[in-house]
């Protein structure tokens, strides 16, 4: 089996929440592809409930893109424990923090129901398993706690 990065992250060793710059690959053209561990919460300490965890990923998908060029996607870690951000080009690891902080305060204060992208039956797998409420409650305590911009030691913060 091929080795995952991921896998071999010390989990014990860092301290969420922060943005960390996994890996930046070259596609065949060239073309620079970043990956980001966007890590909300302390990794076997915690857990985004996943209605809550499924309403950020959908904000985010959108919000994101608002805030920061180049997103091809952001998908949840099975852990629940926070995102990967798959992007074009290298934007600053400052540069994501940004955008995340600006998506998340969006969630935790201004966005309503009706703006939830994807939450019905014609447009999300599991449209039952959503929460608003639960979104803002995370976004605000990650905002609280402050997004590090090194994954082992408060930095940026």
């Amino acid at each position: 089996m091929a080795e995952v990065e991921s896998f071999t992250l010390d989990h014990t060793a860092v301290l969420a929440p922060y943005i960390r710059r996994i890996a930046v690959e070259q596609g065949p053209h060239g073309d620079a592809i970043s990956n980001f561990d966007i890590r909300f919460v302390q990794p076997n300490e915690g857990e985004i409930p996943t209605a809550g965890l499924h309403t950020i990923e959908h904000l985010l998908a959108s919000l994101l893109r608002d805030h920061l060029n180049g997103v091809i996607d952001i998908s949840p870690f099975g852990c629940r424990t926070g995102f990967h951000l798959i992007t074009w080009g290298e934007p600053a690891v400052a540069d994501v923090a940004h955008a995340v902080r600006e998506s998340l305060a969006a969630i935790a204060t201004d966005i309503t129901w009706e703006q939830v992208p994807g939450v019905d039956e014609i447009s999300c797998g599991n449209y039952r398993d959503h929460s608003l409420h639960s979104a803002r409650e995370w976004s605000k305590r990650i905002l609280a706690q402050g997004i590090s911009l090194d994954a082992f030691s408060r930095v940026g913060v």
